[in-house]
């Protein structure tokens, strides 16, 4: 079965491609059909609009998925990492696949009813609204979460893993996705000023308290540090000690980058929340920051493999087994 294992996910992976070959080639025909067919005066402005959408949103969803199945399979693998951190991490990696797999292709169909002139059912929009808000939210708050993480395992330092325990995290974890689903379905039954005041209440509470912890990090780095050169101890204590905590502020910078990289593709979107405005510029620029915010699943992953270094050796050792058992078949 082992052996067997890495050609499955090579399978999974050409099935995958074939599937999204489909999906372009079903694109190109829609745009084909429709090139002469439009015919109002928003439509001819917005047409180039959502069909570069539609393309560059296939291509992400793909990226999307098949980027976070390898994460999913490293992190699992990199027993190194705090399990704690690797659970977070883990949460973030399924909230941007359900991104890329359901979302998005939601999202796709949208794009093409337009194009055909076709206004979505309202069921439909409160079906997009649900699912979207689950996984974004949870995308979010999953990175605030490991960001949180990360401050107290500098904080705490030698205290982290007795006060931080895996079944606390899980709890966390559970309640993130229990919450952001409470709060998806709230728009079958409560007003869309009501949403849109939570999620705002809940981002901004989540940016503050990011951006706090972190400035907090820089500042018992630099306090640690000092404290550690001024210590009249043995060199090699010294230079543990350091190297323990150096990794430890790595990993927070990491995740530093995830956030930035998430408040770049989230920012366009709340700006266009907060513009009351229905002019072609305006929803040229909305279906735009919907595909940037999406984009957002797909790029995460190769944060992790840029930043974390045992993440991306697992990920180059899962790939090159891969091609390995691939040239053995083939030459078999």
């Amino acid at each position: 079965m082992n052996d067997l294992r890495s050609t499955f996910i090579a399978n999974c992976i050409f099935n995958n491609f074939l599937t999204y070959s489909a999906i372009m080639l079903n694109i190109l025909t829609i745009y084909a059909g429709f090139r002469y067919s439009l015919s109002i005066l928003d439509m001819k402005d917005l047409r180039s609009t959502y069909i570069a959408n539609c393309i560059f949103n296939n291509l992400s969803t793909y990226s999307a998925i098949m980027l976070n199945i390898l994460t999913i399979y490293a992190v699992r693998k990199t027993t190194s990492l705090p399990k704690t951190l690797r659970t977070l991490l883990l949460s973030l990696a399924v909230s941007d696949i359900g991104v890329g797999f359901i979302v998005q292709p939601f999202y796709t169909s949208f794009l093409v009813k337009w194009l055909q002139l076709n206004d979505p059912k309202c069921s439909t929009y409160k079906a997009f609204v649900v699912i979207g808000l689950t996984f974004s939210q949870a995308s979010f708050l999953s990175v605030v979460a490991v960001s949180v993480d990360r401050f107290l395992a500098v904080h705490l330092h030698l205290r982290y893993q007795e006060l931080v325990t895996h079944k606390r995290v899980v709890t966390v974890v559970i309640s993130i996705w229990v919450l952001n689903a409470f709060v998806s379905l709230m728009v079958l039954w409560a007003s869309l000023d009501t949403i849109r005041l939570i999620v705002a209440v809940t981002g901004a509470f989540g940016f503050i308290v990011t951006i706090v912890l972190y400035i907090r990090i820089y500042f018992i780095a630099r306090r640690h540090k000092n404290q550690i050169q001024s210590l009249q101890i043995r060199r090699v204590e010294q230079t543990s000690e350091m190297a323990r905590f150096t990794k430890l502020v790595h990993s927070a910078v990491s995740v530093f980058y995830v956030y930035i990289l998430l408040l770049a593709c989230y920012s366009p979107f709340v700006i266009c929340m907060g513009i009351e405005n229905s002019s072609v510029v305006a929803k040229r620029f909305l279906a735009v920051s919907l595909t940037l915010l999406f984009l957002n699943s797909s790029l995460n992953p190769i944060i992790y493999c840029w930043r974390m270094r045992n993440i991306r050796h697992s990920i180059i050792n899962v790939l090159r087994n891969m091609s390995r058992n691939r040239n053995r078949i083939s030459h078999s």
